[in-house]
């Protein structure tokens, strides 16, 4: 029983605290924005369900907090859902009880009577809160604890890894790798892992003379996994060297923290780039895509690195909030992204249908919206059940359930 109670407080409590910080913060940014246009909104909930504390400000708008702790929604008055996806003939009611009780000046205070551009900004602020929040937190780790910078010099070469076979010796200093200059060893790993099967040239110093080398990396496989690395991902067999020389801790002050901050969060974005690129062209298989399961168990994961050999309890608390505020920003980035894809039901589908009604001149139709919406439910659960599948891949459940009948 004690074992069950453990992994609870592990991996699950920390994961809804995140998560519900992460989805408010965006819930927070849509209601921002609409209130500075005068969006009226009936609700703004911390946690979904039944209240377990409520109350109302002075506009008569009530803030909710939920008992259960999976993010948050913002309510926008003659909303009929909380995903404040329009219904034609909802809209033609609503304007109709607006004009018959409130009058024709009341319809400006409503969301889906708001001009175009305003409704456009409303929606993109959620995704951009959450961009806002990554960059926030990675630029107040860079000053609170700072980043540690591993020079790009090799330690170690994996024997017959890709990199052995391209002619890297240990001692190399990498320059640059297809022309971008290499200033920390973190910046060609995350040149690798997305470019399986492409070669990658590189610009090395040995002996003060440059040497120019190329090398393909292979895809990981629990044969060859080694240094962490996620499997499924592009492996060169490459060890950055570990003495003291070599290993930089920088503190930043606040530009250049943001500065960081805006380059970490930029980092990520460009890695969940590159990978969809490489899945539209066949290279990448999916595979690496995780949901709420695989988040969570990062999450529980990384809270039980942290607390891991600490030598008392305020140290053990110091180094889980700091790991917490690492990992809230990397989801932060991947939930603003993800609302972003332009798929009906998401921000970025709605941002689609704006910019047909921009370009048109008029919104589409109401028939294929509705059609829109269905089958923005559908893809969406169809990739919601896709992640969970590849998570249950990835923690062995499968596996595990097939050998209890074996």
């Amino acid at each position: 029983m004690l074992h069950y109670v453990q992994i609870v407080l592990t991996y699950t409590l920390p994961f809804l605290a995140v998560l519900t910080v992460v989805v408010t913060v965006h819930e927070f940014g849509h209601f921002l924005v609409a209130r500075m246009f005068g969006v009226a909104v009936d609700r703004f909930s911390i946690g979904f369900g039944r209240a377990l504390a409520s109350w109302r400000d002075k506009s008569g708008m009530e803030w909710r907090i939920g008992w259960i702790p999976l993010g948050g929604y913002v309510r926008f008055s003659g909303d009929e859902s909380i995903a404040s996806v329009p219904d034609a003939e909802d809209l033609a009611e609503l304007r109709k009880q607006v004009l018959s009780n409130e009058g024709p000046t009341a319809l400006k205070r409503y969301f889906h009577f708001k001009p175009l551009w305003q409704r456009a900004l409303v929606v993109a602020a959620g995704p951009v809160a959450n961009f806002v929040l990554a960059i926030v937190i990675f630029a107040a780790l860079a000053m609170a604890v700072g980043h540690m910078v591993v020079k790009p010099r090799i330690g170690a070469v994996t024997p017959g890894a890709p990199a052995a076979i391209a002619g890297f010796k240990a001692g190399d200093l990498i320059l640059s790798a297809n022309g971008r200059t290499i200033s920390d060893f973190a910046d060609v790993q995350q040149l690798t892992v997305m470019r399986t099967g492409e070669p990658i040239a590189f610009s090395v110093l040995r002996g003060g003379r440059t040497v120019r080398l190329v090398a393909t990396p292979i895809r990981l496989t629990d044969a060859n996994a080694a240094n962490g690395l996620a499997v499924g991902l592009g492996y060169l067999g490459l060890k950055a060297s570990v003495t003291r020389a070599d290993i930089q801790m920088v503190r930043y002050g606040p530009v250049a923290a943001l500065g960081q901050g805006v380059r970490q969060t930029g980092d990520i974005l460009g890695l969940t780039l590159t990978y969809l690129r490489r899945i539209f062209t066949g290279r990448e298989s999916g595979d690496q895509f995780s949901g709420i399961l695989g988040m969570a168990g990062r999450t529980g994961e990384a809270a039980s690195e942290a607390t891991q050999g600490a030598s008392d309890l305020p140290t053990a608390a110091l180094q889980l909030a700091l790991t917490m505020a690492g990992t809230a920003a990397f989801i932060s980035v991947a939930v603003g992204f993800a609302n972003l894809l332009p798929i009906p039901v998401l921000d970025g589908g709605h941002l689609l249908f704006y910019g047909y009604e921009a370009v048109a001149r008029r919104p589409l139709s109401a028939n294929i919206q509705a059609a829109g919406y269905r089958m923005g439910f559908a893809l969406l659960i169809g990739l919601m059940l896709f992640v969970t599948w590849n998570d249950l891949q990835r923690f062995r459940v499968i596996h595990f359930i097939g050998g209890l009948f074996s």
